[in-house]
């Protein structure tokens, strides 16, 4: 274990998956901020159009877009294809948060700002950053566990990160030492970058100085960079959407003829029939962990959902080798079952069903609760006719993240799949290492199809 831990092959793991995860993090802030701010605070062309066209690049898994782009140019593999493509399909994880956060924020300040006569660049820079640096901060932290824990775009683009390097040693060998420990390096990396994060951001708060009313500000007049700036969201738009479709289109045409439409039919219901399971568990465990940490809080409920989000924050590639050992040693009947396979996914994702879960039933009123206690009814009978019903939004936008996240979910996937059992990830994944391009290409148009329906639903414009 020693001798694995201190190898020098180990520390430059460590260091180019911390670069990789740094100048990811780095460029989808630049690049998440800027367009957050062009589509709320400009007259920027169109601007409706961008706001739920930045969303969709969610819909493209990072292994969907690294084979697009390894498909069309193969040369990029290595550190400049894994950066291009991990940044240009999360950069909305920082864009929709920070978007949300100005649509929200007081737009008094930056006016007071502009009327002492501060240009819209100092604004920008003084006022705006301010407001959003909570939101920013929380979409960087995804990303950057995200760029941290990925498996599918660094292992196509081959590029030799910790993910890439555990699976290939688990896979590799029958001595599952080396993928141990270096799974346990990678999850104490997850855990330094959720703790750096908490130490910066510490307790900001934001506070309005109006009464609280939502209304729109006055548009930041770009005049003659209104173009520029629209071309260079389009120029995003090209990387993150446009060229993978060109290349899987282009692809497709060509393995249209020799694909096999009923492997490729079996995948399609095996990846919808564990999405909808997982899905189906997570949220279900996600409703009285929510309204309880919504309307009880306190030791329990705190402690309930900081131990589902450290979940989140675990590598999928972490997870999945825990309960490989956990069902090889302890719990062989269940080791390649979907119940198994479910619960991975529930441990890794049940906290994005609480947070959906938590909002809404916090934005229920409580007195609706109590009136309806006062004719009789019970504590639950009141969550299940009034609670849940007011906060069914919130679930269903739970419970289609989850859908699309383990829809898209890889090297879970990989490893705790049931035997004869393949899912369109593993099926792209299996032919895009062989090199098999045309015939990976309607796997990959697959995934992105049924992507875009819960993307749809969770991007449109409210």
């Amino acid at each position: 274990m020693r001798a694995t831990l201190w190898r020098a092959r180990t520390l430059e793991l460590v260091g180019r998956s911390l670069w990789l995860a740094l100048t990811v993090t780095v460029a989808t802030l630049v690049i998440g901020i800027g367009a957050a701010w062009l589509v709320s605070r400009t007259d920027l062309p169109g601007r409706r159009v961008w706001r739920v066209a930045l969303g969709l690049p969610l819909a493209l898994p990072s292994y969907v877009a690294a084979w697009a782009w390894l498909a069309l140019r193969p040369e990029m593999a290595g550190f400049n294809g894994a950066w291009l493509v991990l940044t240009s399909v999360s950069f909305p994880y920082v864009y929709l948060p920070v978007l949300a956060s100005l649509r929200r924020s007081d737009p008094a300040l930056e006016e007071v700002a502009r009327s002492l006569g501060r240009g819209p660049l100092r604004v920008f820079l003084t006022v705006t950053l301010r407001q959003v640096r909570i939101a920013a901060a929380g979409g960087a932290l995804l990303v950057g566990l995200y760029a941290l824990s990925d498996f599918g775009a660094v292992s196509i683009m081959r590029y030799p990160s910790l993910t890439h390097v555990i699976y290939t040693s688990y896979r590799a060998s029958f001595d599952r030492t080396p993928a141990a420990v270096l799974g346990l390096v990678l999850a104490a990396l997850a855990v330094v970058v959720v703790l750096v994060d908490a130490r910066t951001r510490g307790n900001e708060r934001v506070a309005r100085v109006g009464a609280g009313a939502a209304r729109e500000t006055a548009a930041v007049r770009l005049g003659p960079w209104r173009w520029p700036a629209a071309g260079g969201l389009a120029a995003v738009l090209a990387v993150s959407i446009g060229v993978p479709l060109w290349s899987l289109t282009t692809w497709l045409e060509r393995g249209r003829s020799t694909a096999d439409w009923n492997e490729v039919g079996d995948a399609t219901v095996s990846t919808l029939s564990v999405s909808a399971l997982a899905a189906l568990a997570t949220i279900l465990l996600a409703i009285p962990v929510g309204i309880l940490s919504a309307r009880h809080a306190g030791r329990l409920s705190r402690s309930v959902t900081a131990a589902a989000y450290a979940g989140h924050a675990l590598p999928g590639i972490v997870v999945a080798l825990s309960l490989v050992f956990f069902g090889v040693r302890l719990a062989t009947s269940l080791y390649q079952t979907t119940a198994m396979l479910v619960f991975a996914y529930v441990v890794l994702f049940l906290s994005l069903a609480i947070g959906a879960v938590h909002g809404s039933v916090a934005q229920a009123p409580p007195v609706l609760e109590d009136v309806a206690r006062s004719l009789g009814r019970t504590q639950a009978g009141a969550w299940r006719s009034i609670t849940i019903r007011l906060a069914m939004p919130g679930i269903g936008a739970g419970a289609a993240l989850v859908f699309l996240t383990v829809m898209k979910e890889l090297p879970a996937t990989l490893l705790l799949r049931p035997i004869g059992v393949d899912t369109l990830a593993t099926r792209l994944w299996s032919l895009t290492g062989n090199a098999s391009f045309a015939a990976a290409a309607p796997y990959a148009a697959a995934i992105i199809v049924l992507a875009a329906v819960p993307t749809a639903l969770l991007t449109r414009d409210r």
